[in-house]
């Protein structure tokens, strides 16, 4: 299912973006060495509550998870990068943690997704944990110019394959291999709908945009590989070689003249 979103709709979306948004950035505030995952998604819980808005996770149940989800925020550590399950785990300096947001507000749902580095990012201290701060930072920055990238080139009568064609370039160009089995989806009165939008592709195909539609694009990469796999809980998708990971969401209305971005932080 493809939704057009009427006037009304779009003003219900850029609430609930706002929402995502400031949610995120609220838990990035707060998370500091030693809070717990669970922490983080006891606070998510409140802030949907307080807002008078659904999780779009607690009942989330696709065929590739064990199902029901049954938490409110995805708390992605280190080499975990997508569907991370909170669970009991303190922070530590210098972790990579995503978190990826979804919600629904007066019938309209909204997607983002953050990565950032935990602490000062030392990890101890020393050359190589210096290093490997930086090589967190570009790599969470080479998503963000992904997204950047794809969200400049959507606008009506741009193809799906457009925005994929972006977003592995710039990807590829950063020297990250690029997996296929999950990216960005269509988004409106439920979480994921159609079209699915890949992180690479070739330009001029896919569906046609129009204004009225929601897209969640999602760059996500991990370091030296393009292998996912999945963890005894049956969600929490990670690098098959431990490397290190990062993601980055925005959800996104097609306008006459371009995107607006919805999930920003207000």
């Amino acid at each position: 299912m493809i939704e057009i979103l009427n006037d009304d709709q779009l003003a219900r979306a850029r609430e609930a973006g706002a929402l995502v948004g400031s949610i995120l950035q609220s838990l990035k505030q707060r998370t500091t060495v030693g809070v717990n995952l669970l922490d983080l998604d006891r606070w998510t819980k409140q802030m949907i509550e307080d807002a008078g808005a659904v999780s779009c996770y607690v009942d989330y149940a696709p065929s590739f998870g064990r199902g029901p989800f049954g938490h409110y925020v995805c708390t992605a550590v280190n080499d975990a990068v997508l569907h991370g399950m909170p669970h009991d785990y303190a922070l530590a300096d210098g972790d990579l943690l995503t978190l990826d947001l979804a919600v629904t507000l007066r019938g309209i749902s909204a997607d983002a997704a953050i990565s950032f580095v935990v602490g000062g990012g030392g990890g101890g201290g020393g050359a190589g944990a210096t290093a490997s701060a930086a090589s967190d930072l570009a790599m969470i920055d080479a998503t963000e110019r992904a997204l950047a990238a794809a969200i400049a080139v959507a606008r009506p009568g741009a193809r799906i394959g457009d925005l994929s064609h972006a977003i592995g370039t710039v990807l590829s160009d950063a020297g990250y291999p690029i997996n296929l089995e999950f990216g960005g989806h269509g988004i409106g009165s439920t979480m994921h709908q159609d079209p699915h939008v890949a992180n690479d592709g070739r330009p001029g195909r896919g569906y046609t945009l129009r204004p009225g539609m929601l897209l969640a694009l999602e760059p996500w990469v991990m370091a030296d590989t393009d292998v996912l796999v999945i963890d005894e809980d049956g969600w929490t998708l990670r690098s098959a070689i431990g490397c290190r990971t990062a993601h980055t969401e925005h959800t996104i209305a097609i306008t006459e003249t371009g995107a607006e971005i919805l999930t920003l932080a207000r």
